[in-house]
């Protein structure tokens, strides 16, 4: 029985070492609460919500082999979905690269009771071209490294042990396609390549008829709520119940594949960031498909005050949106936050701090990062993922050089990859603002793709580029200066914000990605100077707001590989500023205004 006993313990250790953070980068707290068997378990579609799925997220089978090679006859260890096989907590930590291709597979059983459904496979994200097999059968193939898609692989299943099959290749920088700020060779501002998935696979049991998608609209104004069910097959009839804290106050129903449009209470609840009130929907078709969603009565605008000055609005009234530039990296998992847990403690410290508003920067989310904005009250503003070179610059005057002159394949990558991340976001209350271009990153076109961004999306205002180049389009003017807050163009008839200003920069010993080479654009050396310069940034930026501006994006919420001036450090382990004082500066900039 010892030896029996002994034997047993030994086969647990091994297991329970099977996965381990690769590389010695710093890590978050958060990585030793990873269990490769319950990892990103949470439901992570919020907005249309199924009452069954199967999470597939764990340990699969990995090989990286030449871009042109087939599937590989025997894998070379194992990853743990979803993070990036360059990340520490995939347990690979490779690179991968432009000629070569990353392969997934893993087995998964289809439940007993789906029996008679169909089964859609689901993935959150993947950078950035995939294709994927069931059975050796292929089942669909996507392009695109920030959103979600789905694939029917009903007619590829078979009884008991099915095998997925996933290629992935993404080129980073050197392809045609949007990456941010992934980099081959990563320096200053400028990261880690992130290939593959990063986001949670699962599975669903749906009817052979049911909702594909929902879109959803309120209209503070004639205080209705919009509802688009779209169907796979045939309409049938869509009814929309609203639900107030569990009670039904509102009712809707369509035929045809018609809005339904749905007359709100008369007192009904308004979402701000002070009280982010969100309504529960219910949703179904033809009484059979029924899905859980949410939205919010709210509406994003421009408008002048009464002293004459165009404002950011928010229902009708002007509001100083106030935040840090969130870039959303983590050193242990790339793109991809350790846990729920750790991706919500940003948003949590971010409103500790007193802000109201979260610039995500060249980078997109997944559904439940959002979805927590909605229900805590955070106004976001969107940036488009950056690609391709970097032309001519004028960030102080309207632009009147050569724009960048794209490849047809590059431009439909990116027209293809910008309609994608707004229809998968549109459904978000908090969403305030879309930002087609940063810093004439990529920027072209930009006359074109403002235009036409404003007329797919009229419900938010619309940022055509941030940081310039700068043209009369859109809703915002978007200046950026580094260190200290200055507004050095302004425009009349549109919003004028600061869309970048600050980069305080703190080197904390321990905190460090790279020890020997760190970054800001101004360095102190204690918590103390920090504060101090931050408090004085915000006393000015408090003046100027009165005066003709209505917006500021801090740089930024955390340090970032290279990048220290973070209000955090990139482990999250440190707040780098004097809370309490930071709270009280950003609160009297945002009362500035009223």
């Amino acid at each position: 029985m010892r030896k029996i006993l002994l034997a047993l313990t030994l086969l647990i250790g091994l297991y329970a070492f099977a996965w381990q953070p690769a590389g010695n980068h710093i890590r978050t707290r958060w990585a030793s609460d990873i269990n490769p068997e319950k990892v990103w378990d949470k439901y992570p579609r919020p907005q249309m919500v199924r009452a069954d799925w199967s999470n597939l997220n764990g340990l699969w089978q990995y090989a990286i082999t030449p871009k042109a090679a087939s599937k590989p006859t025997r894998f070379e260890g194992e990853i743990l979905v979803p993070f990036a096989v360059e990340s520490s907590l995939s347990g690979v930590g490779r690179t991968v690269g432009a000629d070569s291709a990353l392969w997934y597979q893993r087995t998964f059983t289809v439940p007993q009771n789906w029996k008679g459904k169909d089964v859609l496979l689901n993935f959150g994200a993947i950078d950035w071209k995939s294709d994927i097999w069931v059975n050796d059968i292929k089942v669909g193939s996507h392009t695109g490294g920030y959103t979600p898609f789905s694939l029917n692989i009903t007619k590829a299943l078979k009884k008991g042990d099915n095998t997925l099959t996933v290629r992935v290749w993404d080129p980073t920088d050197k392809g045609p396609q949007p990456c941010g700020k992934q980099i081959t060779k990563p320096e200053i501002i400028w990261y880690t390549p992130v290939t593959g998935i990063w986001q949670t696979v699962w599975m669903e049991p749906v009817n052979a008829n049911h909702i594909e998608s929902l879109k959803i609209l309120p209209d503070i104004d004639d205080n209705t709520l919009s509802v688009q069910a779209l169907a796979t097959n045939s309409p049938g009839i869509v009814t929309v119940k609203v639900l107030d804290n569990g009670r039904v106050v509102a009712t809707g129903k369509s035929v045809n594949g018609e809005t339904v449009t749905i007359q709100m209470p008369a007192d009904a609840k308004l979402w701000t960031p002070e009280s982010p009130y969100v309504y529960d929907l219910e949703v179904s078709l033809d009484n059979t498909d029924i899905v859980r969603s949410y939205a919010a009565m709210r509406k994003f605008s421009t408008g002048q005050d009464s002293n004459g000055i165009v404002r950011l609005m928010l229902n009708n009234n002007p509001i100083f949106q106030f935040g840090p530039l969130d870039q959303g990296w983590w050193p242990d998992g790339l793109y991809t936050a350790p846990t729920y847990e750790a991706m919500v403690y940003d948003i949590d410290k971010t409103k500790d701090l007193g802000f109201n508003t979260i610039r995500k920067h060249i980078k997109v989310e997944p559904a439940l990062w959002y979805e927590y904005c909605d229900r805590n009250g955070i106004i976001v503003w969107q940036d488009m993922p950056s690609g391709d070179a970097h032309p001519e610059w004028q960030p102080n005057s309207y632009f009147n050089g050569k724009e960048l002159v794209r490849t047809p394949e590059s431009e439909a990558n990116y027209r293809k990859e910008w309609k994608e991340i707004i229809d998968a976001l549109y459904n978000f209350p908090c969403i305030g603002m879309w930002i087609p271009f940063n810093e004439r990153w990529g920027q072209f076109k930009t006359e074109e793709i403002a235009a036409w961004t404003k007329a797919y999306d009229p419900s938010r205002v619309l940022n055509p580029a941030s940081g310039g180049n700068f043209y009369p389009v859109g809703d915002v003017l978007d200046v950026h200066h580094y260190p200290a807050p200055r507004i050095t163009l302004t425009d009349p008839l549109r919003a004028t914000v600061l869309g970048e200003y600050g980069g305080i920069g703190l080197a904390v010993e321990g905190h460090l990605w790279r020890p020997d080479q760190n970054w800001g654009y101004v360095q102190y050396k204690t918590t103390g100077e920090v504060t101090d310069e931050y408090v004085n940034f915000a006393n000015q930026l408090a003046e100027q707001a009165k005066k003709n501006f209505t917006g500021a994006i801090y740089t930024q919420t955390t340090d970032v590989e290279m990048e220290v001036n973070g209000l955090m450090t990139y482990d999250r382990e440190m707040v780098k500023v004097d809370e309490e004082r930071v709270r009280k500066a950003n609160q009297e900039v945002i009362n500035s205004v009223k």
